[in-house]
């Protein structure tokens, strides 16, 4: 056969394959999708044929299905711990844990003793810690989420002490349960609370340590409690997994990732 043939067999069979439907599947952090969802709709453009589906369900359910083979890829909000080292992963953005309140509470701060005994029950009004009086409802993450699993740490918490009125999964949950409470306390995703900032919701995030719970902090490294967003695979991932890493790591995506009100990472 003429090189010139085998040439546009090549093509076509390739054209086939992507018509054919390849797809990517990402599964994992809510913190991290609305991230990965941006850079999965702008690459597709770039990839005709390509199709990327990202799913929700915490860091937890990154970490599983990347492991099983159920995902190409898991958005996990946190490092890897000592026995997930089997998988490997790709650092994509950094981003913080903040507190917020509602914008109509008065409350500016509170120290990390204050946080301790609101989030277990030993303060439950607002009058106690310097708000108006009132009864208040503590909004706490489900378990599988990296965001609850940092945040005890931080306060060095044990989940079961926590005496939550709400259990959210993820950070938009969290968010539109706040908002419609003006009593009601939360933690969630910095990104994700500027976010919804950005868009009016009525949040006021409080500062941690003395350090406002900001871009511009986490930036300079001033945050106390930050984390980096990381894409974790297997050690066998295919081409198409590896080329979408090395996209989401360029600089063709910091737009996006500032959009969302993470940092990009150099």
């Amino acid at each position: 056969m003429p090189k010139i043939c085998i040439a546009l067999l090549v093509l076509l069979l390739t054209a086939c394959s992507r018509g054919d439907g390849e797809r990517l599947v990402i599964t994992g952090s809510s913190t991290v999708a609305p991230l990965v969802n941006e850079m999965a709709r702008r690459y597709a453009a770039l990839q005709p044929g390509l199709r990327i589906e990202v799913q929700t369900g915490g860091s937890s359910r990154g970490i599983s299905d990347a492991r099983s083979g159920l995902a190409d890829i898991g958005m996990v909000s946190r490092a890897l711990r000592d026995d997930e080292t089997d998988l490997l992963a790709t650092p994509i953005a950094r981003d913080g844990i903040a507190l917020i309140v509602h914008a109509d509470n008065p409350v500016a701060a509170l120290s990390a003793d204050e946080v301790r005994a609101i989030f277990t029950g030993q303060v439950n009004d607002w009058s106690a810690v310097g708000g108006a009086p009132g009864p208040i409802t503590v909004i706490n993450k489900a378990e599988g989420r990296s965001t609850l699993e940092l945040f005890l740490a931080h306060f060095a918490l044990d989940n079961p002490a926590i005496q939550a009125d709400v259990v959210i999964g993820d950070n938009e949950q969290g968010i539109k349960t706040l908002v419609s409470d003006i009593n009601a306390i939360a933690y969630v995703s910095i990104g994700s609370a500027e976010f919804a900032e950005r868009r009016g919701e009525p949040l006021r995030r409080l500062p941690m340590g003395g350090v406002t719970a900001g871009i511009a902090q986490l930036r300079d490294g001033s945050f106390p409690l930050s984390r980096t967003l990381n894409l974790v695979t297997r050690a066998d991932a295919t081409v198409a997994v590896t080329a979408f890493l090395d996209y989401a790591r360029s600089p063709a995506v910091h737009d996006l990732i500032e959009q969302q009100a993470f940092v990009p990472l150099p």
